[in-house]
């Protein structure tokens, strides 16, 4: 049905509407009105030298195919030749033409006037459509015709029509009407006509979506209308979504975009297309615009939403000019400039090429001037947030010059400024410098000059301080600040802790706080993990607090699957496994460190964490807690009473019988429990640290060897600890470990379990028919440190690769 539709509404041209309505007579016709070569009602009728009266344009280009054609001039109607081409004005012909035209013209403008009424036929109203399109393009002044007629209206309330035909000609009536007139254009502006045309942009049906936006270019060219389009709601909206529409009508999109290029004379109109996506024109501006200009397009700019391409893009094409308009004294032109600069830093791409656009030194001094020049502290925040963006990138940093004697954004000078500017500002700017910091230290290139400079500084207590801050963000920049110093400042950082009232204790309600997972959570963490764990000040301070209690129990609820968050769940809970690790370096030292661990089955909850698969952190310091508790299981074991030998036994030895004791640990030779002497062989941990041999991450490796060595340390049954290890299946483990020969450390460790395998008369003998395992023996002895090398020639005896008498190195023990 709509095909046939817009079939009528297309049959029929403007020629012919022309045709039609000359024809359309009121008064009598006089065929002295009428030219002999058109067959129409002469405009400008003149007379040629034999008398006969044409059309001028008609007779004219008569005479000129004459010419052209090399044949003789002559009178098209007598064919009789004529000496001179030319013509007379029939000055009483025309006049009385136009007579007779003015008649019949306002007898069809009243018929015209009484057609368009919604009421009317369909056919009377598109009648009169085309009849008022007809008299237009006829004459421009027949627009001022219509306009004293006050048809404009009435063609306005055919948009109502219920018939699709009658508004689409509506629509192209009102475009004709208007075009070229400013006064028509002002009548059309009054009222609600304008965001009528403008709904019919969003009309399913493209004829009148494609006859909307005509008439609104139409109205674009007058600077008045262009305000009052931009002004309603979604009009600006509809129009950027057409020019970027894949289905819409070529013609129809080259008249939206010709639009909004015409609606670009209105600074709100060109934000409202920036807002939806159409930024070129207000980057257009900024670049190219007077200096008023450019500052409000530049702070539009800085109110925009931008994805991160757009921000590329926006840093490209004005990244240069913002920061020129940066550098100007003007304060109101900088805040505009850092505002924009601060929206569109916050892409990595997009900081790289602010970088590259030499933004770096007018920044730093934004941030430092002082006295006269200096900026209002709300854009010095702006300026430290922007610097902040640019940090995260990983450009050189250390190559960069930003001040007077080429000092980088690292150079000890410019992080003393940036420390001293912390100290002296308030929140909110601190946080950000603080921000700056974290970018600066979270790489591996800059991390070191931050380092030696807050040594040099003394800035280590005042940074500690912002912990206890009661602005969030300002405590997280400085938590994830201090973590990232702590790799390289643990100790400094841990004397700060201890020697501090409150920091230690606001640390571990960040950690402890059951409110999810947070990134403040897992740095506080992280940061406390990385501490020295030997420390033992520290730890007691942590368990006078009862830091340790509140810390396990949050391990326990995340291995329950109680706690929220999983974004930053990995860091967070290897971090908790880290820090309750601690308390087990210290188990001889401190009789409360022994107390908590066994309270709180502590051993359990390390062996249960070996299989935190993923969490190649979270396993290796279990291992080395299990470690640490397994050391003291051989001190803490309860050995067995035996009776005092009686009398008779004490003359005759060989009367003597040993008790038979039942119960009593393999390796310890005592009673033992998981919970009480941390005995991994009552807490079935053996199996499990032998499954951790084949991991991937090597540090785990020696971790797990670490722990199953406890089972072959001196003061244990080191035999019935090669039986447990054997009954394991941890044997073959333990050999490929050596083979495998990923790390020093973990050759110098294999190579000590393996030489106490080895005293095992079975192992030595299978393992000597190995030839793999006698050349990494071999490399040990000839290429380890001095002490593995002798443990290497031990092995090495027991299978037969050295003679016994053969004393290459003295006797150590």
């Amino acid at each position: 049905m709509t095909e046939s539709m817009d079939a009528s509404y297309e049959t029929g041209s403007q020629s012919e509407d022309s045709y039609q309505f000359e024809r359309m007579y009121i008064e009598p016709i006089y065929d002295a009105f009428v030219c002999p070569l058109t067959k129409q009602v002469m405009r400008d009728p003149v007379t040629s030298e034999n008398g006969q009266t044409f059309e001028r344009e008609a007779i004219e280009r008569w005479f000129r195919e004459c010419r052209e054609s090399g044949k003789k001039l002559v009178c098209p109607l007598t064919q009789k030749e004529l000496k001179s081409a030319e013509l007379k004005p029939s000055i009483a012909l025309r006049n009385t033409i136009e007579e007779w035209t003015a008649r019949n013209e306002a007898v069809q403008l009243d018929m015209t006037r009484r057609s368009l009424n919604l009421s009317s036929p369909e056919s009377d109203i598109l009648q009169g459509l085309k009849y008022i399109q007809y008299i237009c393009q006829k004459s421009r002044s027949n627009k001022h015709v219509v306009r004293n007629a006050e048809l404009i209206p009435m063609i306005v309330d055919m948009l109502k029509s219920s018939s699709r035909r009658v508004r689409c000609i509506a629509l192209d009536t009102l475009r004709t009407v208007v075009e070229e007139d400013a006064d028509n254009k002002a009548i059309l502006a009054e009222g609600d006509t304008v965001r009528t045309i403008v709904k019919f942009l969003s009309h399913e049906q493209s004829k009148e979506r494609k006859e909307a936006v005509s008439l609104l270019h139409e109205l674009s060219k007058s600077e008045a209308l262009c305000e009052k389009i931009g002004s309603i709601n979604g009009a600006i909206l509809i129009l950027v979504g057409m020019t970027s529409s894949k289905s819409e009508d070529l013609l129809t999109v080259e008249m939206a975009d010709r639009t909004l290029e015409n609606l670009e004379i209105c600074e709100n109109n060109v934000r409202q297309m920036a807002e939806n996506g159409r930024l070129q024109p207000l980057l257009n501006q900024l670049l190219e615009g007077p200096p008023e200009t450019k500052l409000a397009m530049a702070s539009y700019l800085g109110e925009l939403v931008l994805n991160n391409d757009v921000k590329v893009l926006v840093a490209r094409t004005v990244g240069s000019s913002l920061i020129d308009i940066m550098r100007s004294g003007n304060i109101q032109s900088k805040e505009a400039a850092l505002k924009a600069l601060n929206q569109i830093s916050s892409c990595e791409q997009s900081a790289k090429v602010l970088i590259e656009a030499g933004i770096l030194p007018p920044l730093v001094d934004n941030l430092f001037k002082v006295a006269t020049n200096q900026l209002p502290m709300r854009l010095k925040e702006v300026s430290a947030t922007i610097l902040a963006n640019i940090v995260t990138t990983d450009y050189e940093f250390d190559s960069i010059p930003v001040g007077p004697n080429n000092q980088t954004l690292v150079s000890e000078d410019i992080v003393h400024n940036l420390l001293h500017l912390i100290s002296n500002t308030g929140p909110a700017i601190e946080c950000k410098l603080l921000q700056v910091l974290v970018g600066l230290t979270s790489s591996p290139a800059t991390v070191m000059n931050l380092v030696a400079a807050i040594k040099s500084s003394g800035a280590i207590i005042s940074l500690v301080q912002f912990i206890e801050a009661p602005q969030r963000e300002l405590r997280v920049a400085s938590i994830k600040l201090l973590q990232n110093l702590s790799p390289h400042m643990s100790q400094e950082l841990a004397n700060a802790l201890r020697g501090t009232v409150g920091q230690l204790g606001s640390l571990i309600k960040v950690i402890s706080e059951n409110i999810g997972i947070t990134e403040e959570q897992a740095a506080a963490v992280s940061l406390l993990a990385e501490l020295p764990e030997r420390d033992l000040g520290l730890t007691r301070q942590m368990l006078d607090d009862g830091a340790f209690q509140l810390i396990f129990l949050r391990v326990v609820k995340i291995r329950q699957g109680e706690a929220r968050g999983i974004r930053f769940m990995k860091p967070y809970l290897e971090g908790l496994v880290r820090v309750l690790a601690r308390v087990t370096f210290v188990l001889s030292e401190e009789p409360d460190a022994l107390k908590f661990c066994r309270e709180n089955n502590l051993a359990a909850v390390f062996i249960e964490l070996l299989q935190s698969n993923g969490l190649d952190d979270a396993q290796m310091v279990s291992a080395m807690a299990l470690e640490n508790l397994s050391q003291e299981s051989k001190n803490l074991t309860k050995l067995p009473e035996l009776p005092p030998p009686g009398f008779c036994a004490s003359i005759f030895p060989c009367l003597s019988r040993q008790p038979v004791i039942t119960g009593l640990c393999r390796i310890h030779r005592g009673t033992c429990s998981l919970k009480d002497t941390f005995c991994l062989l009552e807490g079935q941990a053996v199996e499990k640290l032998v499954a951790l041999l084949d991991h991937t991450n090597e540090k785990v490796v020696e971790a797990a060897l670490a722990a199953i060595s406890t089972f072959l340390d001196d003061g244990v049954d080191i035999e019935q600890g090669v039986m447990v290890l054997f009954e394991a299946e941890g044997i073959r483990p333990i050999l490929d470990v050596l083979l495998e020969k990923r790390t020093e450390n973990l050759r110098r460790r294999a190579v000590w379990a393996v030489e106490r395998l080895l005293r095992n008369d079975d192992i030595a003998q299978e393992v000597s028919g190995d030839p793999n395992m006698g050349t990494a023996l071999v490399d040990a002895f000839q290429h380890a440190d001095y002490r593995t090398r002798q443990i290497a020639e031990r092995a090495l005896r027991h299978v037969d690769k050295i003679p016994n008498f053969s004393g290459i190195f003295p006797n150590m023990g």
